[in-house]
């Protein structure tokens, strides 16, 4: 990974006279740089340690950070002042800290690293006022003049609060232009505002629901880590429904208590809209957020208000967990086995894990919750690093649904179709019911594969090697815009219409849909209950966050009878009429060899199953496989059972920390999945790192992937397996080889990779990506 040298950025600018070395400072800045840059720091400007400070750099001025003292190590002739000083307060050296870490962990550079917490530059500046509206007194003379619209906006203005004009528009029902107009008539009296940090005065003391008595004992162990104010990680382990989050809403009160920062991360924006309503009710206002769907202007008021200390509450996705917190006094990560919480570009690396870092580093209490925990965490409640909380019971004294295997074998879709007998039946006595139905297929579109019927040709994808995704015309829900037929790529976005002829032997009308998407599965749906209220989704249908939240409006209102849906609804909503799941293809997620295949597969289907019979109603779920037998579909099936206490070797070293005689069945397919992981070196029992080599010149890309493989680490501690071509073998139009290395967990894995793929020689042509505990082995 390259780097700027400090001599090349000010090799042709000229030098101030030579300073004392009490004047001189190391910045960091936010670009891929690996270390923090001398400056001189002028006489009138006062600077300590993680100051945020303009800079000059290669011509450009920029912002950064204070990180200590000079290195000393370029001559003071080339250096360059520091040019001022934002008005901020500082970033904690823990924060600091931080970056340093996470950079020497993950290889990146430190710069990168920083550029995550320093990601909207124009929050450092002073916000800009807003123009905000009074009420005046009026003369009588001026009150009989006003017109109806005005007399609307004079009434709304009479509690005294300051509003914008688009506020006030909002309420009296006119325009804009309306509330500017009587400002410049003297009839509202025109004030500068600036937006207030989100979150400022959540309510500790407000009154939540009644807890069980499983949940007030977890909660009281998690409140009493927040007092303690040390580092402490638990893990909140709890079926679906049993109130996970009401639980350590509980801990989060304790921390507002003592007027501490608090970081909830979840991995999904679609979590969010259901947290909403629950964190409004419980501490009488709305978080702050953090996600990739916030606009400029909130984004630059959120990280103001996060650095400030002024927001007490983020809560946000992965990269929520890099902003400068001031007082951070408690890390939730909600959801805590969830994929997304692995950043896969640029700065690669694992949220979950940087979090329990982050909480190490500040010396505070870190919860990780799931109902269906990772390999990794749940092996670190086995070993005792994590204490571990359990709620066995749904919250209420709702009960967990009853799961039944449907045999694709014996119980067959008619041809062409995709949805058995049993439970098309299932579906139907739902919605006579009443009640709300769940077709599960984590697939958008209409069809994966498009197939040439005379020739067997696929339509492919020319930058990826994927295949491309039909898509059908119309809109799936009211919510989502009409689109063309189109044939898509889910990797790289490229999109083309169907041809009329085959590009291979160019007959005409060949292709074949092969294989199910959500909009196949609605289509079917219509197909057999052509009365009932369906929606689709998936993300093509929810483009965003608005359109998503009122499509699950429209599910909580009871507007729909069948939702077909993709793993944008599988987890974190709360649907009381929702009574029946059906998953469409419970073996998708099982093929292809992945190391956490088998786990990720469980995690979701668990997940989807959980959505029914939250509440009083009883609820029943199907699972459709070619696989009845496999020990996920059993371990489904018997998840309501206890299994019988477990025996050595079986429990050697996994003990359950409740000191229970009884374990689930989803613990024995974790020790299962543990055992074999063990038996075959691999996480959590050893440590991978993933080097990834790619650019457009394929011949190019060969030359270092065989280069590195050449000097690649081999020894009795660590192995290294590769070159090979990526199982995406082409991605966006780039070329991809891959190695794997493999490594005991003594070994110091960083820094022999750090050694071994700076010993290669790489062209400008070609990238090399480090991922330390790789995730995915696409």
């Amino acid at each position: 990974m390259q780097t700027m040298s400090q001599e090349s950025l000010f090799e042709e600018e000229e030098a101030p006279p030579t300073p004392g070395a009490d004047q001189c400072r190391r910045i960091l800045v936010p670009f891929p740089v690996g270390k923090a840059y001398d400056y001189i720091v002028p006489d009138d400007l006062a600077v300590q340690d993680g100051d945020y400070v303009c800079v000059p750099l290669s011509g450009r001025e920029i912002p950064g950070v204070v990180w200590g003292t000079a290195a000393g190590d370029v001559s003071p002739k080339k250096l360059k002042s520091v040019i001022s000083k934002y008005p901020l307060k500082p970033m904690p050296k823990i924060q600091r800290d931080f970056i340093d870490w996470v950079a020497n962990y993950t290889l990146a550079p430190k710069g990168s690293v920083l550029k995550m917490s320093l990601s909207v530059a124009a929050a450092l500046h002073k916000p800009k006022p807003a123009a905000g509206y009074l009420s005046v007194t009026l003369s009588e003379k001026q009150q009989k003049g006003l017109t109806p619209q005005r007399r609307k906006v004079m009434e709304i203005m009479q509690d005294g609060q300051i509003r914008r004009a688009s506020e006030i528009a909002a309420e009296a029902g006119c325009s804009s232009g309306v509330v500017k107009g009587m400002a410049n008539k003297g009839l509202l009296e025109e004030t500068p505002i600036f937006n207030p940090a989100p979150c400022r005065k959540p309510d500790p003391h407000r009154d939540g629901p009644k807890l069980s008595a499983d949940q007030q004992e977890a909660a009281g162990h998690m409140k009493d880590y927040v007092i303690k104010g040390a580092f402490h990680a638990a893990l909140l382990d709890g079926v679906t429904g049993a109130g996970k989050t009401e639980t350590y809403f509980e801990a989060v009160a304790e921390a507002l208590k003592q007027n501490k920062q608090v970081l909830i991360l979840l991995p999904e924006i679609a979590l969010s809209n259901a947290f909403m309503e629950r964190f409004k009710s419980r501490f009488g206002c709305a978080p702050a957020l953090w996600h990739s769907h916030l606009t400029p202007a909130q984004r630059r008021t959120s990280w103001r208000g996060i650095a400030q200390g002024h927001s007490k509450v983020v809560v946000g996705a992965r990269s929520a967990l890099m902003l400068p917190y001031q007082n951070l006094g408690l890390i939730v990560v909600d959801e805590e086995h969830d994929p997304a919480y692995k950043q896969e570009d640029g700065v690669i690396y694992h949220a979950r894990d940087m979090a329990v870092v982050r909480a190490h580093l500040g010396q505070i209490p870190i919860v990780l919750v799931s109902a269906t925990p990772s390999l990794e965490t749940i092996h670190n409640a086995w070993n005792g690093r994590y204490d571990h909380l359990h709620l066995t019971d749904r919250f209420g004294g709702a009960r967990l649904p009853d799961i039944e295997i449907i045999d694709m074998r014996a119980d067959k879709p008619e041809r062409g179709e995709f949805i058995s007998p049993p439970l098309r039946h299932a579906v139907a006595e739902t919605i006579q019911r009443g009640e709300q139905v769940l077709l599960f297929l984590n697939r958008r579109g209409y069809a994966p594969l498009t197939l040439c019927r005379t020739c067997g040709h696929r339509m492919n994808c020319p930058r990826c090697t994927a295949w491309l995704v039909e898509h059908k015309a119309g809109a799936l829900s009211r919510h989502s815009p009409a689109k063309a037929e189109r044939l898509q790529c889910h990797h790289c976005g490229f999109h083309q219409r169907p041809p009329q002829h085959c590009p291979e032997c160019d007959d005409t009308d060949s292709f074949a849909a092969c294989g199910p998407g959500v909009e196949r599965i609605h289509e079917e749906v219509k197909t057999y209950f052509p009365d009932a209220r369906t929606m689709v989704l998936a993300s093509d249908t929810a483009e965003d966050n608005e359109a998503l939240r009122a499509m699950l409006d429209d599910i909580h209102a009871g507007k729909v009878d069948i939702i077909i849906g993709t793993q944008i609804i599988a987890k974190g909503h709360h649907f009381p009429n929702l009574t029946c799941v059906g998953v469409i293809d419970a073996d998708l997620g099982l093929q292809g060899g992945e190391l956490r295949g088998a786990e990720r597969t469980y995690q979701m289907l668990h997940q989807v199953s959980g959505r029914a019979g939250r509440e009083a109603k009883k609820g029943h779920v199907y699972l459709q496989t070619f696989m009845p037998d496999h020990r996920i579909m059993q371990a489904l099936a018997h998840s309501n059972t206890p299994s019988p206490p477990l025996t050595p070797p079986q429990a050697r070293g996994r003990e359950r920390s409740d000191g229970g005689d009884k374990t689930t069945s989803r613990d024995m397919f974790l020790q299962t999945e543990a055992a074999e992981r063990e038996a075959a070196h691999m996480p959590p029992y050893s440590r991978l790192v993933a080097i990834i080599i790619a650019g457009r010149e394929e011949s190019d890309v060969l030359h270092v992937a065989k280069e590195l493989g050449r000097t690649a680490p081999q020894g009795p501690e660590i192995q290294t397996l590769g070159p090979a071509p990526a199982p995406f073998a082409r991605l966006r139009g780039r070329y991809r080889y891959r190695l794997l290395v493999r490594a005991n967990k003594e070994v110091n894995v960083q820094k022999t990779v750090a050694a071994w793929v700076a010993g290669v020689k790489t062209p400008s042509t070609v990238r090399v990506y480090i991922d330390i505990d790789p995730q995915s082995f696409l």
